[in-house]
């Protein structure tokens, strides 16, 4: 069993002193005598104690921290394009400079907890994603310096993009190309990105007399294929998948594949986000970018300059990109 990792409180309670005394040796700050101080640097090698940089930073001054907290699966973390793209953005606007990231992957149970111990201690602020609602709207209360990724509640900072109107795009284009039995695969109930992306949906498919045919499940690729089998069974004429994001959507292109289908010429698929899997799904995967990287690092930036106020907002624009798996409907699926 690996060996638990010696804190500063054991460094203190080894060297029979304070905790603040251990900190003002570790920063080289003055109020500690020269005998307790090189007893307490023994103490700290024998027990080979490591100090955690960012808080050494944060201590001495020389630097400053944004929190990066996600609500989600530790192991949906570490294979999630999506986060990865925020993580990025937030590290590119930081470039240069003496502040740092700090990650925080926590499940909704523990999130309240958690937010609690932020808000005593931020520093530059704090991102959150996937935060419900009433939560985020508490640690507002109690630090206004927060941005959320996509609209939580009114008043709130958020940087988000236009979901309806690229969920629109992508049935239009699926209409366009000939489809008629267009199914969709929304995200998760209460996501306020896939709430939008589910308007749009619903915009279109009343503009372009299409029946509802659609099903609603995480933001996961597992998900996209059971939810693909599933319409599959209750609807074999569907012609084309819209999915709320490209995990789903791979999900749905290997249910088809396993069934039998060919993308596109039996069904189309368009998925969301425009991550790097959309180009290199099998065929290519026709997708609605999102621009996170630059939806994070604006968000960093405003953190950073201290623009954040009540309301302030930041929208990016919905595009459409086609890829091979949205060709022309054969005349067979066209009604």
């Amino acid at each position: 069993m690996a060996q638990r990792r010696p804190t500063l409180a054991d460094v203190a309670a080894e060297a029979g002193v304070s905790k603040a005394a251990v900190s003002r040796v570790i920063n080289d700050a003055p109020g500690v005598s020269a005998q307790t101080r090189d007893h307490v640097r023994r103490v700290i090698s024998d027990l080979g104690y490591r100090p955690d940089p960012v808080a050494r930073a944060l201590a001495s001054g020389h630097g400053d921290v944004v929190e990066l907290v996600i609500v989600d699966e530790t192991t949906v973390f570490g294979t999630s394009p999506y986060y990865g793209r925020v993580t990025a953005g937030i590290l590119q606007e930081l470039a240069g400079s003496n502040a740092q990231l700090r990650v925080h992957v926590v499940d909704e149970l523990n999130t309240a907890a958690l937010l609690n111990r932020i808000a005593a201690s931020v520093s530059l602020g704090v991102l959150l994603i996937n935060v419900p609602p009433a939560l985020a709207a508490d640690f507002y209360r109690r630090c206004q310096r927060v941005v959320t990724m996509g609209p939580t509640v009114p008043g709130l900072p958020f940087v988000g993009m236009e979901n309806p109107e690229g969920a629109y795009a992508a049935v239009q284009h699926l209409h366009e190309t000939g489809r008629r039995r267009i199914a969709a695969l929304h995200g998760p109930d209460g996501n306020s990105c896939a709430e939008g992306r589910r308007e749009g949906w619903r915009r279109a498919i009343r503009d372009f007399d299409l029946p509802d045919i659609s099903a609603t499940g995480k933001f996961r690729r597992e998900a996209g294929y059971a939810l693909t089998q599933r319409l599959l069974a209750e609807h074999p004429e569907i012609d084309a998948i819209f999915a709320a994001c490209d995990l789903l959507a791979t999900g749905a292109m290997q249910a088809l594949g396993d069934a039998g289908l060919r993308i596109p010429h039996d069904v189309a698929v368009v998925g969301f986000d425009d991550s790097v899997i959309a180009e290199c799904a099998t065929p290519p995967m026709s997708s609605v970018h999102q621009p996170v990287e630059a939806m994070a690092a604006a968000a960093t930036r405003a953190l950073i300059n201290k623009q954040i106020a009540d309301h302030w907002r930041v929208v990016f624009p919905a595009a459409l990109q086609v890829r091979q798996s949205t060709g022309r409907a054969h005349a067979s699926t066209s009604v």
